[in-house]
């Protein structure tokens, strides 16, 4: 069975985290350089990558539903103020299937991952799990033409 440990060798472990206390508008340029659909918000400290404690997620639906919809003004709104506060993890060890799971019943679109001493090792999407199990059909599907064809 594939692991989150796996889609992350391929992936990397690179989180993009963020301060509380930056503001949405800060925040949303941040998503906008780095391409990306959400941050790990933590505490502001020496961790790995400049992370530290997690604290919540800022996601682009936050910015539609708190910010947005809500019409509160982006460059005086603190990410902390809008972002989703109550964050479910998984370890690098959780089976890809058990993660889908998760997403599917929290109805989020990120995790983070996060080892046996709660360090932050990375942040899978809805996308890596269609990704890993594209990945996976498609290698499936190269495996059953080559033996229909003999060559296995």
């Amino acid at each position: 069975m594939a692991t989150v440990a796996d889609i992350l060798a391929t992936k990397g472990g690179r989180v993009v985290c963020i301060a509380p206390g930056v503001t949405v508008l800060e925040a949303t340029q941040r998503m906008n350089a780095h391409r990306i659909g959400a941050l790990v918000v933590t505490t502001e400290g020496a961790g790995r990558g400049g992370c530290d404690e997690v604290l919540g997620m800022f996601t682009e639906r936050d910015v539609l539903s708190r910010v947005v919809a809500a019409q509160r003004d982006p460059a005086t709104t603190r990410v902390e103020e809008v972002m989703t506060p109550d964050v479910a993890f998984v370890h690098p060890t959780t089976d890809v299937d058990d993660v889908a799971t998760t997403m599917k019943k929290r109805r989020v679109r990120h995790l983070p991952v996060c080892d046996g001493e709660g360090e932050l090792r990375g942040l899978i999407s809805q996308g890596d799990i269609n990704a890993w199990h594209i990945d996976g059909q498609a290698a499936a599907i190269e495996y059953l033409n080559e033996y229909i064809h003999g060559r296995v």
